[in-house]
């Protein structure tokens, strides 16, 4: 079982993103040399379908949201985490 981490973007994504992507860009790293991170992006329209990120763990998807700078600074509207068989 892997977990996905689906966001939901903020009405004004495009402005608020570029502001906070370097620090969520760190932080992400973070995750992914830990080998906890298996991927993680932004479907083809942000504004409209969001993004996800993959984690070995729930665990560690809940650990990424509680310091995601995006979710600290109103870049993602709202987020969930599914389990998923792939």
């Amino acid at each position: 079982m892997k977990y996905v981490l689906l966001y939901e973007s903020a009405d004004d994504v495009m402005a608020k993103a570029p502001l906070h992507y370097d620090a969520h860009v760190a932080w992400a790293g973070e995750f992914e040399a830990r080998g906890e991170l298996l991927g993680i992006g932004t479907f083809e329209d942000p504004q409209t379908q969001g993004s996800m990120a993959m984690f070995r763990t729930r665990e560690a998807a809940e650990a990424f949201v509680t310091g995601d700078p995006f979710i600290a600074n109103g870049v993602v509207k709202s987020h969930d985490i599914r389990g998923w068989n792939g």
